[in-house]
């Protein structure tokens, strides 16, 4: 595939000039593997990616490993999470025919990369970096570590070992796309002499909101307000029974004033792929127990076809690590020819 680069394009891609002509580009996108992916990833990325994938754009899809310790002191059940990660994002509809689904720590040529990259990239900017904060508040740690602080350097090569054009994130990413835009530009002028080895890739954010998890905070894995897309039917449905409401018997969507309702209103709203104020005005005076039913049931037929999906991709023996061995070669091969275009821009050719 040939990709097409230019200095300037806007931070936000398009998505109708992706779906017009998606060969020109590549997606790079993933996840940490710190335990199941819940529906806040399902919404807010999973359905986006099958989507591209769909449309015909070149997919790689990589299980953050190294990126768990960021922010923690033990990499946990790492191997068991990453498995959970795949497993999550096949049951969700990626094809893995199409895609590659590789893990960090098995393309050393990727993680090498970091080193020049660094060097485009001052403290200054990386302490002003305010994912960064929020990821070391999310953690509860005081003191961030080195590999958190570098945590967007480590993304922008992800995103440019494989000249990646488009990534698939939430708004509170935006941070780390315009660092990784910000060091393409430095090394093409500062090592490349002003020629393009690195285009700027874009920004694609996912149509559907935030999702709060059923304590009424942002939906996290490790606080344990999430509903996991492998849950039963009647695990979510407990979660869903003790979400955060309120007094008042009406229910109306107003994410200001009534964040728990109007949370459960759009959950239910893109599963039954309705406005938030049909779903709503649906429920009207029978309040939240009524609306707790209406989302059960829409969130567990949502997920009825993933799981069933989910469950019998995890039968399969070695599925999973083969798909990580095949990716991984292939990821190892394309980051290696990138490794050698940095190499040689910075005249390491011995």
């Amino acid at each position: 595939m040939t990709i097409t680069t230019v200095l300037d394009t806007p931070l936000l891609a398009d998505p109708a000039d992706v779906a017009a002509d998606p060969s020109r580009h590549r997606v790079l996108t993933g996840d940490r593997p710190t335990g199941p992916l819940h529906l806040g990833h399902y919404f807010g990325t999973l359905v986006n990616r099958v989507r591209l994938q769909r449309q015909g754009v070149e997919t790689y899809l990589v299980v953050a490993d190294y990126q768990v310790i960021t922010d923690r002191l033990s990499p946990g059940e790492i191997a068991a999470n990453a498995r959970e990660v795949v497993l999550d994002n096949l049951a969700a509809g990626i094809d893995p025919d199409a895609a590659t689904i590789f893990a960090h720590s098995a393309v050393p040529a990727l993680n090498q990369l970091l080193l020049p990259f660094l060097s485009l990239t001052t403290v200054a900017e990386l302490q002003r970096n305010p994912t960064v904060k929020d990821e070391a508040q999310a953690a509860g740690i005081g003191s961030i570590s080195g590999l958190l602080l570098t945590y967007p350097v480590h993304q922008a090569a992800d995103i440019l070992f494989c000249h990646g054009t488009l990534v698939p994130v939430g708004d509170d990413q935006l941070p780390h796309v315009e660092q990784t835009r910000l060091i393409a530009r430095r090394f093409n002028e500062r090592y490349a002499g002003g020629r393009v080895v690195f285009g700027e890739p874009q920004a694609l954010l996912s149509p559907a909101p935030r999702l709060l998890g059923v304590d009424g905070r942002k939906m996290s894995k490790s606080r344990g307000n999430a509903i996991a897309l492998k849950a039963t039917a009647d695990e979510t449905a407990r979660q869903i029974k003790r979400s955060v409401t309120d007094a008042e018997r009406t229910v109306t969507y107003d994410p200001v004033g009534r964040p728990g309702v109007s949370s459960l209103v759009l959950l239910a709203a893109l599963c039954l792929r309705k406005s938030p104020s049909e779903v709503a005005e649906s429920v009207g005076g029978r309040g939240s127990a009524a609306l707790k039913a209406l989302v059960t049931e829409a969130v567990n037929e949502e997920l009825r076809p993933v799981r069933e999906r989910r469950a019998a991709l995890a039968a399969e023996p070695g599925l999973v690590e083969s798909l990580l061995a095949a990716g991984a070669r292939r990821a190892t091969e394309v980051a290696s020819r990138t490794l050698d275009e940095v190499q040689s821009a910075l005249g390491m050719t011995y």
